[in-house]
Parts: structure tokens; sequence; C-alpha cells
């Protein structure tokens, strides 16, 4: 069952160049450990352009650097309003229909084109991460932020087409801390991350190989035949290996995070475990809330507003989540219900702290 999109284009992507391009990364980390510690993310940084300039072209590698370079342009105004205006601008770029047609022509194929979309749209997250925390620093912290630091923190390679996302004042202050380096101790970690990616992989594999999810929902003659028992299954199905699949693609770059001496975002919690919108958005995509929280929900207000205030915020949070996933109609519809999803449960949450209920 090849009807996954998103896993059928990252693990051909990830055969064909990703998976390679990964293994130079490692390589040039641990050597630069060994013999360059003081410079390695400046290695790392090279690494990284060299690498987006062979998949994405001299092209692609300009538009990227371009985003970046208006980025930390409108940073140094020290305005998180610009530098919101700055990369929603940024990214709305991404969906004119001109732009669209000028940068397909660039590329052969279709699937070479998506990747420099999807690129840009998570390098969209990374320069705002950047300019905000501009925005926030004193002038004793200038030197961690300059733009070098900046280039260091786009094009570093494991999260650069598709994440996890990691803020930058995380990113900055682990690459900015010298421990002990250990080959042995990397190897074990090296050793086990891969033995774990690959049972996750088979299991993913093993999913759509033998259970047709996709295939089922795809055509809505049987969906509308089967019991809504069958359809329970079949959502809880879908689920699950969205699940593993998260467990997979977040997994190989997180590996190589904690190869770098990083500590990556937790990985997904398993969806079974879960029984609300609230943990779901918290334990799904951890860095994504973290980013959503820090950036977006605390500085418009989030728990410490009145009533009105936190429904704006989380109001405010939710739009840009479908945004920046392209803003179709149906998921801003995917984003409304999850926005009340989560006001539904703070709300009964707040009634059964009552003392009245607690009484009863």
């Amino acid at each position: 069952d090849s009807l996954d999109f998103e896993w059928s284009y990252w693990i051909e992507w990830g055969r064909e160049h990703i998976l390679w391009l990964l293994v130079g990364h490692l390589l040039v980390s641990q050597m630069s450990q060994l013999f360059l510690e003081k410079y390695k993310p400046w290695c790392l940084m090279v690494y990284g352009m060299v690498a987006c300039w062979f998949l994405l072209g001299i092209k692609g590698l300009s538009v990227i650097l371009l985003h970046a370079i208006t980025s930390f342009a409108v940073a140094q105004f020290k305005m998180p309003v610009l530098t919101w205006m700055c990369s929603l601008t940024l990214l709305s770029t991404l969906h004119i229909p001109a732009v669209e047609e000028a940068k397909r022509k660039w590329y052969d194929t279709e699937n070479e084109y998506y990747l420099l979309l999807f690129t840009l749209s998570v390098r969209c997250l990374f320069y705002t991460s950047f300019s905000l925390e501009y925005c926030w620093h004193g002038s004793t912290q200038k030197s961690s932020h300059s733009f070098l630091w900046m280039l260091a923190y786009v094009f570093y390679y494991p999260v650069f087409h598709y994440g996890p996302l990691m803020n930058f004042d995380e990113f900055s202050k682990q690459m900015r801390r010298q421990e002990a380096f250990s080959l042995k101790t990397n190897l074990g970690i090296l050793i086990m991350g891969v033995i774990r990616i690959f049972f996750w992989w088979l299991l993913a594999e093993l999913m759509i190989h033998l259970m047709y999810i996709h295939a089922i929902y795809s055509s809505s003659p049987p969906l509308e035949t089967v019991s809504y028992w069958a359809l329970g299954g079949l959502a809880l199905a879908q689920v699950q290996f969205f699940y593993v699949k998260y467990l997979v693609l977040y997994g190989v770059p997180g590996l190589l995070l904690r190869m770098d001496g990083l500590k990556p975002p937790a990985l997904p919690c398993c969806v079974s475990r879960m029984h609300s919108f609230t943990k779901m958005w918290r334990c799904f995509d951890v860095g994504l809330h973290r980013f959503l929280v820090r950036y977006i929900y605390i500085p418009m207000g989030g728990s410490q507003a009145s009533t009105i205030g936190m429904l704006f915020s989380s109001a405010l949070t939710f739009a840009f989540v479908s945004y920046w996933h392209g803003g179709q109609s149906y998921l801003w519809y995917w984003g409304t219900f999850n926005w009340l999803g989560l006001i539904v449960e703070n709300g009964i949450r707040r009634l059964l702290c009552a003392p009245s209920i607690q009484h009863l």
C-alpha cells in the first residue's frame, strides 16, 4: 500500500540521498569532535550548506540563504511583531502561484520541487526561533546571537529537511557545552539506536504491507458500507501507523543529535496511552509544542491571561499551526476542532476543581 505520501516520499529520498548525507554528517561531526572541537559548529554548518547545494542546487541554497538573511536583517530592529510579520510573509511566498511555477522550473521532477518546499517550511520555524531570541537577548549575549550562529543553526543537517524542531536557545547552549568525548560511548549509542530504528521501520513496513489502511480509507464506498466498529478500527490503525512513522522519521535525526552531544526533543508518546487533546499536543511533537508555547502562546498571555485572553492565545497558536501546514480549508477545520477539544477539556478540568464539585 503506497498511498501514504509522506512515508513513501521520505523513504524514497532516504534510500537515494538523505541517508547517505546523514552518514556523512555523522563522520564530519565525530572527526571535528576529535580534532577540531572548537570549530565543530562551523564544520557542521559548512557540511549542511554543501549537502543543501547537492540536493537542492545552487538556486535552492540561495533561496534558503535569502530567507535567513532577510529574517536576520528584520531582527536587527528587535521588534518581535516585525519578526513575525517577516516570517509569515516569507512563508506566504511558498504558495504564490507565479513563485511556485518559477521554482518548479529549477528541477526535473516534482519530488525535487517538493523537497525544496518542505525544507523551506521547516527552515521558517528555525530562522523565526533565532530571530525572536535575537530580539529578546541582551547586549552581553551578542556573540552567541551572531549571523554565523544563525547559519550554524539553520543549516544543521540532521533536522534540515523534516525536523524535529529544536529552539535556538536550546541548540546554542548545548552546542557550546563542552563534554568529554568518548568514541566507545558514541558507538554504543549508535548501535542501540540503529537497532531500535530498524525495528520501528520494519513494523511500519509490515503495517502498510499487510493492513492496507490508506487504500481502504482513500475510497468512500467501503467506508459507507462497514459498521461503526470497523470505522473505529480503521481510525485507530491509521493513528497507530502515524505514530510508528514518526518514530522512524524523528528517530533518525534524534539519534544523530545524541551523537553530536545534543539532547533531542522526546520522541512521540504512544497514541494508545493518550486520552486527551492536551496530552497529544504536548507529547506527540514535543519540539513543535515547545516552539508554539515559547514564541506564541506565552507572549500572547497564555494561561496567565484572563479566560478570553487564554482562548485568544490558544486560537492564535492553532491558527499558525494550520497556516504553517499549508493553510488549506481542511487544515483550518482540523485546527479549529483541536482548539475546541482543548477548550472543552480545560473547561471540564476547571469545573471539576470547583470546591462544590470536589465536595461531591
